[in-house]
């Protein structure tokens, strides 16, 4: 890995917003859930959490390339699933969704522990959606039609968020906690030997401090005599 991409790497983890996500409610169509999560990855959000059916979330998954690599996507089959446990941990649930009670998306603060909430997009939030979330928000339009494009109204409402937190300062230090920075460095600086060591349930190899592999001719030597000769070359893997 060169010195470029390893300082790359640490400056977006240190950016990592763990209490910043988004839901989507049954967003179906895989460029719209695409461009969300390029969207989350964009505002530093570590997961996005998609209810979607079997036929949909497998097409999803099929053409999920690049920043899928950086967000993590959790499926549910069912909305409860998805936002109960975000409620539990004190996590404000903010709907897009046009009623009497939205107010202007501007007008949330966005520094608290939040989660977007995004609806499909013939029917928006469904009504569960509504009924678990604590504010509803729209977005201000002076044009002839009534809505945006829900991957645009993510990008518009997650902008604020950004905005809002970047002006809080909480972008200016590192929010994740020090064993999750190193597993996901690990994961997305090693991504060969990431998928080996899942792929066969092998602990990850150790980093030093400037993130290369701690001592890895000892721990290949140790798969080696773990694993005989379903092992691969090590060269092939750390490159």
């Amino acid at each position: 890995m060169t010195p470029e991409r390893k300082a790359r790497i640490q400056r977006v983890l240190q950016s990592r917003q763990p209490d910043l996500t988004v839901v989507t409610d049954y967003v179906h169509k895989g460029r719209n859930l695409s461009a969300i999560v390029r969207t989350a990855d964009a505002v530093g959000a570590m997961a996005v959490h998609c209810v979607i059916g079997d036929k949909d979330y497998k097409a999803f998954r099929g053409t999920a390339k690049g920043s899928h690599g950086w967000v993590k996507v959790n499926r549910y089959t069912a909305l409860d699933e998805a936002v109960e446990p975000l409620k539990a941990q004190g996590v404000q649930i903010v709907a897009a969704n046009l009623s009497e009670n939205s107010v202007d998306f501007r007008d949330v603060d966005y520094t608290r522990p939040t989660a977007l909430l995004l609806g499909a997009e013939k029917e928006g939030v469904s009504r569960e959606g509504r009924r678990a979330a604590d504010i509803e928000v729209t977005i201000p339009m002076v044009g002839m039609v009534q809505s945006f494009n829900v991957s645009v109204a993510a990008g518009i409402i997650l902008s604020e968020a950004l905005r809002q937190r970047q002006l809080a300062g909480l972008y200016d230090n590192t929010r994740i906690d020090e064993a999750t920075f190193q597993r996901l460095f690990f994961e997305w600086g090693y991504p060969k030997l990431r998928h080996f060591c899942e792929h066969y349930a092998l602990e990850y190899p150790p980093l030093d401090a400037e993130g290369d592999l701690d001592n890895p001719a000892a721990w290949y030597a140790a798969v080696r005599e773990q694993l005989g000769d379903r092992a691969l070359d090590f060269g092939e893997l750390n490159r």
